[in-house]
């Protein structure tokens, strides 16, 4: 018999078609720990490494194994393990080797401050389908400040020469925030043509999971937002794709309250045994302790997912949704609603749009279409990100300072404690 090997995204879009509009969960987000050894500032869900209570409460290994059993047998095919920090948990890679037995694709996010050699060994001989590590800084300076622990950076630059050092699937990402805005072009091209390997990010904050708006002081600014966003040509390009083809089509609002994937396609599992739509949606939590995986996937996410919407708003008719960014799990957290629209996401939507050359339709009682003062605001910020007055290359700071990820690095610690994120 020959087998016929095909690329990944071939892989991938075959699965998708094979599932098509058929509701099953083929994605799911575990949260093994919400304890970190980082205090970042933007951070929606960190807690301290010493917090007993909260190590107290987690999901042990063997429950852990027969969340993954059912995970296996309701047909599962991607598994992401997140934080909090996965290392913070010193039992992190029994539960990981558990997950690999089961066949699952797996992803791991960590800040990498924890990794050490034996656990970069062990991910070398069992390895993950992806690792993706968050850098939050060029310099050590601009790392710390925002993550607000000393020594941070160095074991930053240690998790990732490690993982290198093995061959190892690592990405690189960052968060844009006004602590290290001017050095988010640093970092790509330190990440692209230094060390070779894919950089993304993302510059848009929520609040905490407990609807702390404490993240929100370091946000950027959606003009700032959207300059950085359109600063690449793939970038810009990729958004312009995706409005011309919102655009085109009349608005074909959903009458349910979700429309992502959540609880179609995906769902997450936080720390303590709680199933909901994702990582951020924390209103509606089925309890697995009390019950089992399935049941919470087959009736309550079901129920939550197929909520009818209570009343129309300006995101109802929004054909520019796609640069938008908005979800009812936004709506939870700064809203505490999550039919209410995020205005601060509506101007980035906005903005987006108008920047790029096109007219956005009105869209019910949109203030950013009907206010003439907030509409001239936003052409006025729209033409300046345009004609590049608003430059993030003028943000950039000294390149200089990082050291090469070759040299030996300071270790800050063995890392066998389990703390990151």
């Amino acid at each position: 018999m020959t087998l016929n090997a095909v690329s990944y995204g071939e892989f991938s879009m075959a699965l998708h078609e094979h599932f098509g509009d058929k509701r099953s969960p083929v994605e799911v987000s575990i949260e093994v720990s919400r304890r970190c050894p980082l205090d970042c500032q933007h951070c929606y869900n960190n807690l301290p490494m010493g917090d007993l209570a909260a190590r107290n409460r987690e999901l042990t290994k063997d429950e852990y194994e027969k969340i993954l059993d059912e995970l296996a047998d309701m047909g599962v095919i991607w598994l992401l393990f997140t934080g909090g920090e996965i290392f913070a948990r010193k039992d992190f890679l029994e539960i990981y080797t558990y997950a690999k037995q089961k066949g699952f694709l797996i992803t791991l996010f960590t800040n990498g401050i924890l990794i050490n050699e034996k656990i970069a060994d062990y991910l070398r001989e069992f390895p993950p389908f992806a690792i993706e590590i968050t850098l939050y800084g060029r310099t050590k300076e601009t790392y710390e400040a925002l993550t607000q622990i000393p020594g941070s950076y160095d074991r930053c630059l240690r998790g990732i020469r490690l993982l290198m050092d093995r061959g190892l699937p690592l990405k690189l990402k960052t968060v844009g925030t006004s602590v290290n805005r001017h050095e988010v072009i640093a970092m790509k091209e330190f990440t692209e043509r230094e060390l070779g390997l894919e950089f993304k990010f993302d510059s848009l904050l929520n609040p905490r999971i407990d609807c702390s708006q404490a993240p929100l002081a370091v946000r950027l600014s959606p003009e700032e937002v959207v300059a950085l966003d359109l600063n690449w040509p793939n970038v810009a390009a990729e958004h312009r794709k995706t409005l011309e083809a919102g655009l085109r089509v009349a608005p074909n609002a959903s009458q349910t309250v979700y429309s992502c994937g959540g609880g179609f396609k995906a769902f997450a599992i936080d720390p303590y045994g709680h199933m909901s739509i994702c990582v951020i949606s924390h209103q509606d939590t089925y309890d697995i302790r009390a019950g089992s995986v399935h049941e919470g996937w087959a009736q309550f996410l079901l129920s939550v997912r197929q909520r009818e919407r209570k009343r129309v708003t300006k995101c109802t008719a929004c054909q520019i949704k796609s640069a938008c960014g908005m979800c009812p799990a936004n709506g939870e957290l700064e809203n505490g609603d999550p039919e209410s629209p995020v205005d601060f996401l509506c101007e980035v939507a906005h903005l987006r749009a108008m920047a790029l050359g096109f007219e956005v339709p009105e869209h019910g009682d949109c203030e950013f279409c009907h206010d003439v003062e907030r509409r001239e605001a936003l052409v006025e910020s729209a033409d300046r990100i345009a004609a590049r007055e608003i430059d993030p290359n003028v943000w950039s700071a000294p390149r200089s300072l990082l050291p090469v990820l070759n040299n030996p690095v300071a270790s800050a610690g063995c890392g066998g404690c389990g703390t990151v994120h």
